[in-house]
């Protein structure tokens, strides 16, 4: 049986644990009741990322989930449509909450590996004007997209989508829940990003290593509208500057090393035989290969990795994963493959 210090997960960057550093900050956090505004750590947290992104407000939700749907809401009614990539997260993997929860239908265009073309989701929306249709009153963007294997969205066909929606009356939705890795694997500034998006959720809990937590920034009239959403659905916290600690504390020692799990992904592509230049964050994906039998094998010799599909295996590099790690998993896969 493979020990505990010798297991290298690769399923996903949110199976990263605390370090010692931010444990402390946690234990020290100061704290109060949330849901009457009285959190210091948290109204600290909030008000940190809202001018990181640009925006006027923020809002701290339990996860990337709750923070996607309270955004898309806010700028969506019900009986309206989002538009969004076939593969996105927030139609693949949030279990249908548009629809059940808030009555908001969504529609999807089938994208080149998920890489957005800002012209082939423009040409699908259909206008408020007409009464026949479902008007689209918002289009999600997905940066970095998971499914796309982590791929970094072209700044230029953002700020298309951008300029276009100002005109057009349509909002834009950013799931920037490894908008981090973007970040830092493009040299854009994340208040650029922030200012091309109506609303936007950004993840605390992946690459940034932190155990719990997503942000929300938009308006400060839209996070009020928020704050309501957050508690009907049950997302609202009490003593939680805890956790807002453990995000500030990511956001001061864990953003910068991302570059880190950047070029553990381009050493794992290379070992195993795929092409650099298809890596563009910290996601490697094994296409056209025995997934199931490959997993199984691999966790048997203390490697675990994501089965996407039948034929599509994806590895996913994070503060828990140091070079020797990297090294074992390359020895493991490579052989198996």
């Amino acid at each position: 049986m493979t020990e505990a210090a010798d297991l290298v997960d690769l399923r996903s960057d949110t199976v990263t644990k605390p370090t010692p550093g931010m444990r402390r900050a946690m234990a020290e956090a100061e704290v109060g009741d949330d849901v009457y505004g009285e959190d210091p750590s948290i109204r600290a947290l909030e008000e940190r990322v809202a001018g990181m992104f640009g925006h006027e407000a923020a809002l701290f939700v339990p996860s990337g989930t709750m923070g996607n749907q309270i955004g898309m809401r806010l700028v969506c009614e019900p009986g309206q449509e989002v538009l969004c990539d076939a593969d996105a997260h927030v139609v693949t993997y949030e279990m249908g909450a548009a629809a059940a929860i808030f009555g908001i239908s969504t529609r999807t265009v089938v994208t080149s590996g998920g890489r957005l073309d800002a012209d082939q989701l423009i040409a699908q929306v259909r206008p408020k004007t007409d009464w026949h249709l479902t008007a689209t009153a918002a289009i999600a963007v997905e940066n970095s997209h998971n499914r796309g294997g982590g791929l970094v969205q072209p700044i230029d066909e953002l700020r298309k989508l951008w300029d276009w929606s100002r005109e057009a009356g349509v909002a834009v939705h950013l799931d920037g829940a490894r908008i981090w890795n973007a970040a830092v694997a493009s040299g854009t500034e994340l208040s650029t990003y922030g200012r091309l998006a109506d609303t936007a959720s950004v993840c605390l809990s992946k690459g940034l290593g932190a155990p719990v937590g997503s942000v929300l920034v938009a308006s400060a009239e839209r996070i009020a509208t928020a704050r309501l959403w957050r508690k009907r659905l049950g997302g609202g916290m009490r003593q939680a500057g805890v956790l807002a600690a453990a995000g500030l504390y990511a956001l001061d020692h864990h953003l910068p090393r991302l570059a880190e799990d950047h070029e553990h992904a381009q050493l794992l592509a290379k070992r195993l035989g795929v092409d650099p230049s298809t890596v563009e964050t910290n996601m490697v994906v094994l296409d056209d290969v025995a997934a199931p039998v490959i997993a199984e094998a691999a966790k048997a010799q203390g490697v675990l990795v994501s089965r996407v599909s039948a034929r599509r295996i994806r590895l996913v590099l994070h503060l828990d994963v140091d070079r020797r790690a990297v090294d074992r998993a390359a020895d493991v896969l490579s052989e198996l493959l």
